[in-house]
């Protein structure tokens, strides 16, 4: 792609149209930029374009294209080509932080994103001038220039707080202290100077502002935080990162602070503006009251009345903007207060300062709350309509009390003895809940709600079944909050209880409540705002799993209802969670269903073919491996051969544009396995032609080191399932492509997969076929792979399906392939018996060598949606030699009686010279236990 105007012209008007609302305008415009992204010169058309458009959209645009473009293509995967060429990567690298520095602070914003993501993978070895380029922009006096070089600073910084510690992080760190701390450190001293020197100029801008529109101020003045609030709201963030991480010699300075900030608190007021302020303040005293060496700042009682009456209970209560936020931005609110992202808020900072406090001051401060909880429900209970947000911060109150251990999986884990949650419960929780009005304090029966959620391992199980209708009962509420709470409450029953693991309800306690239970968590999905909630997506799902047979009567209804949606979500998919559990669903409704009737697959692949053919057709990239993989699951349902709707699909897995996107990878292998497993026939046959399609996808898979085994899964189910004739031709060059791998670049995932492979190969076609097939490519190669491969390696097996196929394997080998008792190959008996042995009885070798890098699937770049594996589409693990062998340690001692047998006195000559005493003592154990000799 040349950099010329009509190329420039020709990316500013796809890049317009990937702004439009219409799916059919937007989706073939982003297909495009995807199409031509590898070309050289596509990166610098980007930039170019956001450096000189006259149209400011197009230029942010331009700007957030190239951040992502950045994103999904510089890291360089091995074994995978390279995504950029070099040309373009130096003239990005170089061009760049000029750009950024001088381009307004929207672009700025993207681009130093982008020079973050780089400097991942190439700062310092590839990248050495960076950090000289951005410390030199502190000479120039502009402001905005500063700005810029420390906001990339802090963007290519940040790693460093959750890196694991290694030579080569230290090694680095020193590198970017020794070049940045010094300029930083003058850059702070000469602030005072620098606004002195150019006041004129900040008055100017001070003046251009005041100039605005005057709403825009208020609602600046009004609902964020200024300057000032922010950086008071750093400077306790700061104090409490030193007061962590250096208490030494932080130690001298740090009651100043805590008076300092103390001060702070009790004069600010609640103030929207001032919420990230304060929750930084709070939580500095939160993180240094738990410190044991400064417990004698806060042991004096007048000290913690006066924290928890001016401090905590202020900032526990519910204020009209919190109501507000509640109402009109629900989805925000439920963000941050089911997931944990409300680390920013006053009322979190409260709790975790409660939680710090009563680490050292449990009786005390539980004491002095019992008062504010008792009067704030006096309060309540005078006037609720009016009075309600006292009782709403008494609940947060006992919540924050009583929460010593949290887990979002498993709830409180460890309690504050001293609080009674089940007289809570059942005095103030279940009685909100019971009313008849399910629109009545949305707020309270939200927070209600959640307090079932937190408290589900504490509250005694008849009190929770108690609230099981009442919960159901909210599904329907008007509050998208109230909803949400009441389906989320619902699925977290649903789950285990508590670390053990045991089951909270069981599907015969939840049975009298089956079609009410399902036919609200549908309609939620209808009220505003809900139609893709994906707290409700997974309340059907957990609903299903636990009810199991008891929905089947339901199922017609249900698959109808969840494909329509399927199909409504599909035209544009923005909820990822929402998506995934809406499948989990569909899974566990076939797996439910079919295991009663199996004959029943016919329904559910009329329901959802003519969904998955759109959805394939119109290449609805996030669902695909999700289609995969339902679809393996009903195959796999079949027990003859294969339908014909799956053969006409068969040729078109086998397209190389499927296996270029690397979330397919394991769901395409795993419907491939499918259809060799249950209808490996009729491929030979009917699609004979098409072999040499699996193979070839077989090959780009085992040259990638990120996807090699799922190349072995699929070459496995072809040597386990095919005819051996109909795979005779192609067998040589298999193993000389493994060959050339293993020559070219050896990793221990791979020498694994080789290992189970090629023992897998020797059940199916005998000892003597691989050793003929490994010498037949090179004289004496099968001594040189049992030598160098098999006998070293083999401790590094891993799983006990993968041990098992090996140890079968091996024990071929030993006693049914000749030449290795009448060759030069004789010698390598022992040692490959010595080395079963340890298979069966030493620890696992997970030893990886420093020189080989994994790659986790989940963690190659791509284009494309990652894999999600679907729980409830998972398949059974398969033991191909089940039938055959049971205990793979009474086989070896079967087997090598049989083979002394043949040939007396050699077994036992060979076992008694050459063993160890320790193995020799495991093999007569494993004689005896088959009750067999050598002969």
């Amino acid at each position: 792609m040349e950099l010329s105007d009509a190329n420039l012209q020709t990316l500013t008007e796809y890049l317009k149209k990937t702004l439009d609302p219409d799916p059919a305008i937007r989706r073939p415009a982003e297909k495009f930029l995807e199409s031509v992204e590898g070309n050289q010169n596509y990166p610098l058309l980007l930039l170019t374009l956001l450096e000189k458009s006259q149209d400011n959209v197009i230029k942010v645009c331009a700007s957030v294209t190239f951040k992502n473009y950045i994103k999904r293509n510089w890291r360089i995967v091995e074994d995978e080509p390279n995504k950029i060429c070099e040309a373009d990567r130096v003239a990005i690298k170089a061009n760049i932080v000029h750009l950024m520095l001088s381009s307004p602070e929207q672009i700025q914003k993207q681009l130093s994103d982008a020079i973050s993501i780089i400097g991942r993978e190439d700062f310092p070895q590839k990248w050495p001038d960076l950090l000289t380029e951005m410390v030199n922009r502190f000479q120039s006096g502009d402001f905005h220039v500063i700005n810029g070089v420390l906001r990339t600073a802090h963007s290519l910084f940040k790693r460093y707080r959750h890196e694991f510690k290694s030579n080569e992080l230290w090694t680095e760190i020193k590198l970017v202290l020794d070049a940045f701390a010094l300029p930083l450190t003058n850059l702070f001293k000469d602030l005072p100077e620098f606004f002195e020197d150019n006041m004129e100029t900040w008055m100017n801008n001070f003046h251009t502002l005041l100039t605005l529109d005057n709403k825009l101020l208020q609602t600046d003045d009004e609902e964020e935080a200024g300057l000032l609030e922010l950086l008071k709201s750093q400077i306790c963030d700061n104090a409490a990162l030193y007061a962590q991480k250096y208490d030494e010699e932080f130690q001298r300075y740090l009651p100043r602070f805590v008076t300092a900030i103390w001060n702070l608190l009790v004069t600010t007021g609640q103030e929207v503006k001032y919420d990230l302020l304060v929750s930084n303040a709070i939580q500095f005293l939160a993180s240094v009251c738990e410190r044991p060496h400064y417990k004698n700042l806060f042991e004096d009682q007048n000290t913690l009345t006066s924290i928890c009456e001016k401090v905590i209970v202020p900032n526990m209560e519910f204020r009209a903007a919190d109501e507000e936020a509640f109402e009109d931005n629900s989805e925000e609110y439920i963000r941050r207060d089911l997931e944990g992202s409300d680390i920013d808020t006053r009322r979190r900072a409260a709790c975790d300062l409660v939680r710090g406090l009563c680490k050292f001051f449990e009786g005390p401060v539980t004491g002095i709350f019992s008062g504010y909880v008792n009067s704030m429900l006096q309060e309540y209970a005078k006037n609720p309509s009016v009075n309600w947000k006292h009782k709403d911060a008494a609940i947060y109150l006992v919540t924050s009390l009583a929460s010593k251990a949290q887990t979002q999986k498993h709830g409180i884990t460890q309690a504050n003895e001293l609080v009674n949650l089940t007289e809570f419960f059942v005095n103030h929780i279940l009685p909100d809940l019971k009313s008849a009005n399910v629109n009545e304090f949305p707020v309270l029966k939200a927070d209600g709600i959640k307090y079932i959620m937190i408290f589900r391992n504490q509250v005694p199980k008849e009190h929770l079944l108690v609230s099981i209708p009442l919960l159901i009962n909210h599904l329907q509420a008007e509050s998208i909050v109230v909803h949400t709470y009441a389906a989320h409450a619902l699925e977290r029953l649903f789950t285990r209880r508590g670390p053990n693991n045991a089951t909270l309800f069981t599907a015969a306690e939840i049975a009298p409540f089956v079609e009410i239970l399902l036919t609200n968590l549908f309609k939620a999905l209808t009220l505003p705002g809900s139609s893709e909630n994906e707290y409700i997506m997974k309340a059907i799902m957990r609903s299903f799993s636990l009810l199991q047979e008891a929905i089947i009567p339901y199922i017609p209804t249900l698959i109808t209802q969840l494909t329509q949606k399927l199909l409504a979500v599909s035209k544009n998919p923005s909820k990822p969670h929402f998506n995934h559990y809406m499948f989990e669903a569909i899974c566990l409704s076939i797996r439910i269903t079919c295991k009663a009737n199996p004959a029943a697959v016919v329904n559910f692949e009329e329901a959802l073919f003519l969904v998955f053919t759109e959805i394939l057709q119109n290449d609805v990239q996030e669902f695909i491996p999700y289609v995969f993989q339902v679809m393996s699951l009903l195959l796999e349902t079949h027990k003859n051969d294969i339908p014909s709707s799956y053969m006409a699909l068969f040729p078109h897995l086998l397209q190389p544009v499927l296996w270029e996107r690397t979330g397919n990878i394991p769901a395409l292998v795993r419907l491939l396995q499918a259809f060799l497993e249950r209808g490996s026939n009729t491929i030979a046959s009917a699609a004979a032609d098409k072999i040499p399609g699996l193979l070839g996808v077989f090959q780009k898979l085992i040259a990638s080191k990120a996807n090699d085994h799922q190349g072995f899964y699929l070459l496995n189910s072809i040597i386990e399932h095919m005819p051996p004739e109909s795979v005779d031709q192609y067998r040589k060059q298999i193993f000389i492509l493994l060959f050339q791998r293993l020559q070219n670049s050896k990793t221990t995932k791979f020498i694994k997969s080789f290992l189970v492979f090629i023992n897998l190969y020797c059940i199916k076609y005998g000892a003597l076929a691989l050793q003929e097939i490994f010498d037949g490519i090179q004289p004496k190669m099968f001594g040189m792979v049992l030598e160098k491969i098999i006998i070293p390696e083999i401790q590094k097996v891993s799983g006990n399906v993968e041990k098992k196929i090996c140890a079968v394997g091996i024990t071929k080998l030993l006693t049914e392939c000749p030449p290795m008792m009448d060759t030069e190959y004789t010698k390598l008996w022992t040692p490959l018996l010595q080395s079963l042995i340890g298979l069966f009885e030493l620890p696992e070798d997970d030893t990886i060598p420093d020189e080989e890098h994994f790659i986790d699937i989940e963690d190659t770049p791509g284009y494309q949606t990652a894999f999600s594996q679907l729980a409830f589409a998972g398949k059974k693990e398969h033991d191909p030699v089940g039938q055959m062998v049971n205990n793979p340690k009474i086989h070896l001692a079967q087997s090598l009686h049989k083979l002394s047998t043949a040939c007396p006195g050699r077994v036992p000559s060979m076992v008694s010279t050459s063993l160890n005493a320790e193995a020799l003592q495991y093999l007569q154990g494993y004689l005896q236990a088959a009750s067999v000799t050598l002969l």
